[in-house]
């Protein structure tokens, strides 16, 4: 998959894309390929939704590519993939070590060649193929919260999707006070409940991320924006527009 083509792709595939780009500040494909150390204390972050071993997420897609592509893996990581199998079947701990010990003590970024072999994995069609396929709860998870709040477009659950993502959940207090906003726009307004919603969502992140998540969730709503310096057009990088959601 690549930026020209994520257009074409199922809405599921697009949704995945800019939360990569939005997580990642790539475009596709480096965007399934993000990586990140342990600063957040979750081993190694790898892929679109940043999955992480600490957390458990990431090794159940990171096995699934050796079981059903291991040609593949093999090309890539060659004799680096007994390790890798080695470390998914360890005890959580010695995971985490793993992860440790490919990184950079201080700055936690990936070492060569762990970097440079994960983040060939992650470009390729077969690991985007498991990362879409593991993103479907993400997705079922992003369709229920746009019933709660009756928005109905393509870019209502781009913003729902996103949410579940980078913040998880939206408390009752926040959804007090999305529905008290609702009440000031008319039905129709679809663009106004979303500015709301990313405002309201945003205003709940812990205080010195607030602009950060208000950033990235208003260019969502808005259909294009900057986030961490980098501008984005939905509907021309992903083809995301406020079209009702198939």
């Amino acid at each position: 998959m690549t930026q020209g083509s994520i257009s074409s792709a199922p809405l599921l595939q697009r949704c995945l894309a800019l939360t990569g780009a939005f997580e990642t500040s790539m475009g596709v494909p480096d965007c399934f390929a993000g990586l990140a150390g342990d600063f957040d204390g979750e081993g190694l972050s790898f892929g679109a939704a940043q999955w992480n071993l600490g957390q458990g997420t990431l090794q159940p897609l990171l096995a699934e590519m050796i079981a059903g592509h291991e040609e593949v893996a093999r090309e890539i990581l060659r004799g680096r993939l007994d390790d890798l199998r080695i470390m998914l079947t360890s005890p959580h701990e010695v995971q985490l070590q793993w992860a440790q010990s490919i990184q950079d003590p201080r700055r936690h970024t990936v070492l060569d060649p762990w970097k440079g072999m994960l983040r060939t994995l992650g470009r390729t069609p077969e690991f985007q193929s498991v990362q879409v396929k593991h993103a479907a709860a993400i997705h079922a998870a992003a369709k229920e919260f746009c019933r709660r709040f009756e928005v109905k477009t393509e870019r209502a659950l781009a913003l729902m999707f996103d949410i579940r993502v980078q913040n998880y959940s939206i408390s009752p207090e926040t959804e007090a006070a999305i529905r008290e906003d609702f009440k000031n726009l008319s039905p129709g307004d679809e663009a106004g409940r979303l500015r709301s919603i990313a405002n309201r969502r945003a205003e709940a992140a812990a205080p010195r991320f607030i602009e950060d998540v208000r950033a990235r969730k208003l260019t969502i709503a808005n259909g294009q924006g900057a986030v961490h310096g980098v501008f984005w057009d939905l509907e021309l990088h992903f083809g995301i527009g406020l079209h009702i959601a198939e």
